[in-house]
């Protein structure tokens, strides 16, 4: 290599790296129910639900909407709530069914997961974790992406 050379530096983030960055982010700076971000003007870092840890995983500040990331990190935030939904369907299901029995939502909603009065931090940290070893799981071999 030359000294004038510049190896490429840009390294592709995973939704598996985003679920375990929002877990980090949970841990050192709180969880929260109710809303994506705890209303906190004195911090840059508030407290945040799963999905709202993500935000801040991928945008690194508040993330109120997914159009303020770049179209790649939205991408990629997208399918880090996916593989959470994945994760959350086969380990931790939640249904939502109708008064006549019948199913409302196939898939195990995040928010209302995260808000169920009973969860703990702990419990959605946790699951953040165990969503990315799956991801990783099903899409990397050998460290690779498949």
């Amino acid at each position: 290599m030359k000294a004038t050379h510049n190896p490429p530096t840009a390294v592709a983030v995973t939704p598996a790296d985003l679920l375990r960055m929002a877990a980090l982010y949970l841990r050192r700076h709180g969880w929260h129910q109710g809303t994506y971000y705890a209303k906190n003007t004195d911090t840059l870092t508030p407290p945040a639900c799963a999905v709202g840890a993500i935000g801040m995983a991928a945008a690194g500040r508040p993330l109120l909407h997914p159009v303020m990331l770049t179209q790649a990190d939205e991408g990629t935030y997208h399918r880090a709530i996916a593989a959470l939904v994945d994760y959350l369907d086969d380990y931790a299901p939640v249904f939502h069914v109708d008064e006549d029995g019948y199913l409302l939502d196939e898939h195990t909603s995040p928010y209302s997961w995260n808000d169920d009065p009973a969860r703990t931090a702990e419990q959605v940290i946790t699951a953040l974790l165990a969503a990315a070893d799956e991801w990783d799981r099903l899409h990397t071999q050998g460290g690779e992406n498949r």
